[in-house]
């Protein structure tokens, strides 16, 4: 069984043991700074769904894959710069890192040039880590609102809990914060941990080194 087929099966596995599993669990293979060679099997073992972390390396990246598998979807999984939203919004189908409003104006003002509303994703850092991205669980509100205020596409959150912690808790965190603001989507779980994310109701895993093997 190819790695991409076992994680496949494993979700499934997973989503069967689940009390109360999302409606669907898309995996999001994270392709970030694997090349061409690498990705290519994948997405001729039927992947379509792809993350990455920096907008450049994706620019120069994807644009030729694009042309010969028209289905790809995109989605960036890493920090992005307000200066850089341009090129975002023209190349992403999803955004999973919308944490402050300055960003949040400067995608509204790129998706109302371009025509283009990607799907966006508030981070929040469950664990309130300060050198890590999102904003806090108790402003989360208060960008979501904004978010909306803009006739921004927020569809839901994504978080990445503290890697020498349970993830659990920062699961259930996000969950309830998503049905309070009645958000459908969850971008939660990696190579170690989405089985878990899945019994929280994740809608969207992220797996890169269980699928490609490790980073470049």
């Amino acid at each position: 069984m190819s790695s991409l087929a076992d994680i496949v099966a494993r979700i499934d596995a997973a989503r069967k043991k689940a009390v109360a599993p999302a409606p669907t669990t898309a995996l999001i293979a994270v392709s970030k700074t694997h090349g061409e060679e690498t990705i290519a099997p994948v997405l001729d073992e039927g992947q379509r769904i792809f993350g990455e972390n920096r907008v450049q390396e994706a620019q120069a990246k994807w644009p030729p894959l694009k042309e010969r598998y028209f289905d790809i979807e995109l989605h960036l999984i890493g920090p992005l710069q307000t200066n850089k939203a341009r090129e975002a919004v023209a190349l992403f189908d999803a955004i999973h890192t919308l944490d402050r409003s300055k960003l949040a104006h400067a995608l509204k003002t790129e998706m109302d040039r371009a025509g283009k509303r990607p799907s966006l994703f508030v981070q929040v850092n469950t664990g309130e880590e300060p050198q890590k991205a999102g904003v806090s669980p108790q402003d989360a509100p208060s960008l979501i609102a904004l978010a909306r205020e803009l006739d921004l596409p927020v569809k839901g959150l994504m978080c990445i809990p503290p890697e020498s912690e349970n993830p659990a808790p920062h699961f259930a965190l996000l969950q309830k914060l998503a049905r309070e603001h009645d958000l459908p989507w969850l971008s939660m779980g990696m190579s170690g941990d989405f089985e878990t994310a899945i019994k929280f109701g994740a809608t969207h895993i992220r797996v890169g080194s269980a699928i490609f093997g490790a980073r470049n």
